[in-house]
């Protein structure tokens, strides 16, 4: 195993941000702490990296008790979502600058940042300094400074949070490229469910110092395994489990939520016997997909999400009468309630 947590936990005063957090992470793989404000991921992602020293519990990297060891001696990458470049170096400078420090020889270090500069992408804008750089290019320079000195592990907290959305979604697929190229043991924070979901092989989530599941994207998508879970990772409805929409298909629950995806929603013109009347109250146009805002008999608002094909075809209109019914829906137990 790349990385091994047993048991972490963590209190800062009265406030406990890891509450005996346990995982295993594998050697090569690429994955996102995921998780609101206040969840523990950054501070279990700074435990990793020897900036906080856990309460109790240890952790493991590459087979070996690392939990009190220095930041040094971990041999980890750590990058900081707000770059911390040297602004009086260039980026050639910043980039070697680890490897400096470790006394490296000359003419290895300089191969090793030239190489650096071509996979990262920068190559000819190693003399510029950072203030001369995009945000996007900023970024790219503080992955390669950490990845010089060849670390056994790459820790990324919030990376692309300070970028605008086009250069994060660009960021995105490109560390993912990145990491197929270097396979370093990568583990990143956010907040930010597309980009758990798009670049990660694994996502942990967390909530209030705790795991609440460990899993592939399309394992806590499709199977999450509490209803903060499901809550958090993608949209959802929840609604009365007495509601018209599910007695009237046969879902069926002791708890009092139902959680219902809105492309779980089916939305037709005409009665069947199994659907519940709704007025659509609002239409909003998503690009790739229509989102119709229905409103039941009983007054409560369902989300539905619609191709554009399928939007064609029933030709929604505002206060227009439809009917629907849910395809799948999902209850958990009241120890997992939000």
């Amino acid at each position: 195993m790349g990385i091994v947590v047993e048991n972490v936990s963590k209190q800062f005063g009265s406030f406990k941000a890891l509450d005996q957090v346990s995982l295993e992470i594998g050697s090569g793989s690429l994955v996102a702490l995921l998780g609101p404000s206040g969840s523990g991921k950054s501070t279990l992602l700074r435990a990793i990296a020897g900036l906080e020293m856990p309460d109790s519990g240890r952790i493991l990297l590459t087979g070996q008790d690392a939990t009190y060891q220095s930041v040094q001696e971990r041999n980890i990458g750590f990058v900081f979502q707000h770059y911390a470049l040297f602004k009086h170096m260039t980026v050639r400078q910043n980039i070697a600058f680890g490897l400096d420090i470790r006394k490296a020889p000359k003419g290895k270090a300089k191969g090793r940042v030239e190489e650096l500069l071509e996979l990262v992408q920068l190559k000819g804008l190693g003399d510029r300094y950072p203030s001369q750089l995009s945000g996007g290019q900023r970024q790219r320079v503080a992955l390669a400074r950490a990845l010089a000195v060849e670390p056994k592990v790459l820790l990324l907290d919030e990376p692309f949070g300070a970028l605008d959305a086009k250069v994060r979604k660009d960021l995105r697929a490109w560390l993912r490229r990145l990491h197929d190229e270097v396979h370093v043991t990568t583990v990143f924070v956010t907040h930010d469910q597309e980009e758990a979901m798009e670049v990660s092989d694994e996502i942990v989530v967390m909530n209030k110092g705790r795991v609440e599941q460990i899993g592939s994207p399309a394992e806590v998508y499709d199977r999450p395994a509490t209803a903060f879970v499901m809550s958090f990772i993608g949209p959802v409805n929840v609604l009365p489990s007495t509601s018209g929409i599910f007695q009237s298909n046969g879902f069926e629950s002791a708890q009092a939520e139902m959680f219902l995806r809105p492309q779980d929603v089916i939305v037709q013109t005409e009665p069947n016997g199994t659907t519940v009347s709704a007025a659509v109250s609002r239409i909003i146009h998503l690009g790739w997909e229509i989102q119709a805002e229905l409103t039941l008999d009983d007054g409560q608002v369902v989300m539905a999400h619609l191709t554009r094909e399928r939007f064609d075809e029933l030709e929604l209109k505002p206060q227009q009468r439809v009917y629907v019914k849910p395809k799948d829906a999902k209850s958990f137990p009241l120890y997992y309630s939000i």
